[in-house]
């Protein structure tokens, strides 16, 4: 395949930034997105020019890191996967492809493609955590009875990876999606339940704080969510913080 792509350049957070169209070609259908950026940023190199910045890491859908804005749509035009998942089958010959950072005031663009995501984990250390007394003859948490489907519902929140696209797709760029799965991978399991009311207040006040956006239900970040996490987390999240301003 000869491709166009036109991707976001910038080179710090303080740089305006402007589309910068490449031409790359004898691209194969079965690469991965990410192998076709790596082929882009070696004739970079090999020309003298400055390579794309962009995030990767595990490059198996599992990190999240590799967040990337690919025809209007957060992590491209497949559904259940991330940017390192996308196969260049998906595309034809002689398209433009459109490659921007994710959008969002909480999402700060460090340089071209990568964005801080720091957010996301000052929400979690505000209160993704349990505390147990180890002391003494404390049960086994493997010995304590839990419903199986409280347990698959958590498990299903736990799938949340934290990369950032439902915020990338939500037009208010809420982050109420990746927070509800957080709050309810704890509130469904005994173990979370003795600090869930502080858990979610704390949670919700740090994605306030950040500059995360309101949830208007449009849908948009379950539809584009590599995990497939439920709306239903953020019902479970709104009662649990009603539950706790009471």
């Amino acid at each position: 395949m000869n491709l166009t792509l036109k991707i976001w350049r910038q080179k710090n957070a303080q740089d305006k930034g402007k589309l910068v169209d490449y031409k790359i070609s004898d691209i194969e259908g079965h690469m991965s997105f990410l192998e076709m950026m790596d082929i882009l940023n070696e004739s970079l190199v090999a020309k003298g020019e400055e390579p794309v910045a962009f995030d990767h890491d595990c490059r198996e859908g599992i990190c999240g890191t590799c967040s990337m804005y690919i025809n209007g749509e957060a992590h491209g035009p497949d559904r259940g996967i991330t940017t390192c998942q996308l196969h260049m089958r998906m595309f034809n010959d002689g398209d433009t492809i459109y490659i921007e950072p994710f959008r969002a005031k909480a999402f700060p663009v460090i340089k071209d493609l990568i964005v801080d995501r720091t957010a996301f984990e000052r929400i979690q250390q505000a209160g993704g955590y349990i505390s147990v007394n180890t002391s003494g003859n404390t049960q086994d948490a493997n010995a304590i009875p839990i419903p199986k489907k409280d347990a698959d519902l958590s498990m299903d929140a736990a799938a949340c990876i934290g990369c950032g696209a439902c915020v990338a797709s939500c037009k208010n760029s809420s982050a109420m999606l990746f927070v509800s799965a957080k709050v309810s991978q704890f509130a469904l399991l005994p173990q979370g339940k003795i600090e869930a009311a502080d858990r979610v207040l704390n949670m919700v006040r740090q994605m306030d704080e950040e500059g995360f956006g309101n949830c208007t239900n449009t849908g948009a970040c379950e539809v584009e969510c590599p995990k497939g996490i439920s709306l239903d987390n953020i019902a479970r999240m709104n009662r649990e913080y009603l539950k706790a301003s009471i």
